[in-house]
């Protein structure tokens, strides 16, 4: 790929043509080899390196460019001096399930923090699978690929997935109410399909009524009326890896 192609992969509608993005330091690149050994697709991914990157192992072809040059391409205010270009997952493919495998639904999410340290969470614990709803931030969005810290190597991922689409894939959904049910009760393992709403506005009432999803509540003694996003889906993975 041309170096002022690599450039327009900080933009979303270009990552979109390109059918790549961009991965940027030693962490994530290790992150990607280790997952390109799993993962055939990841193995046309390409290396940019500079000098001091020059002798890095890698199984993918390399290219070296100058300081300038990395620059330039890198999202970072200060570059490693290394990262690669990454094909996009083909969402053409009919998504498989693993055996036991739980679904994390997010609507709407909008912060790239949120759905990087998500990811992360995920792939920390094993087992699940997240699905983006239309209107979501895009996960290969720079900021949100760093902030995975490269679980998004490591998690079955798909977006695009509408609301209407989750009672012909899965038979029991849940999601997060005040009035619910505690966290801690046996039955919030049962079910295959958790959905949490936007950072803000949550999930529309009368999609979570057309879903029959059970309502579960976070218990909490404070004074604060919510909890953040990543958080809420943190403890909700824990209770379910901590209970299967």
């Amino acid at each position: 790929m041309k170096l002022d192609d690599i450039k327009k992969l900080h933009q979303k509608k270009y990552r979109q043509a390109l059918g790549h993005y961009l991965v940027e330091g030693e962490h994530l690149v290790l992150e990607l080899q280790k997952a390109a050994g799993r993962q055939p697709a990841l193995s046309t991914s390409e290396l940019y390196v500079t000098g001091a990157h020059e002798h890095w192992q890698s199984p993918f072809r390399t290219h070296r460019i100058n300081d300038r040059q990395m620059a330039q391409l890198a999202d970072t205010r200060t570059p490693q001096g290394i990262l690669a270009v990454v094909p996009m997952p083909d969402n053409d493919l009919e998504p498989v399930p693993e055996p036991g495998e739980k679904a994390i639904y997010l609507h709407e999410v909008q912060d790239p923090g949120n759905l990087g340290t998500i990811l992360r969470t995920l792939a920390w614990f094993g087992g699940f699978r997240c699905l983006l709803s239309p209107g979501s931030v895009d996960p290969y969005n720079p900021k949100v690929v760093r902030a995975s810290m490269g679980a998004i190597f490591h998690i079955p991922l798909e977006t695009e997935v509408s609301l209407g689409s989750l009672n012909h894939r899965y038979k029991s959904i849940a999601c997060l109410d005040l009035q619910g049910e505690k966290l801690t009760a046996k039955s919030f393992g049962q079910h295959d399909c958790y959905l949490f709403g936007n950072e803000a506005r949550g999930v529309p009432g009368e999609a979570l009524a057309q879903l029959a999803a059970a309502p579960y509540t976070i218990p909490g003694k404070g004074e604060i009326e919510s909890l953040n996003l990543a958080s809420a889906v943190n403890m909700c993975a824990y209770e379910l890896v901590r209970n299967a």
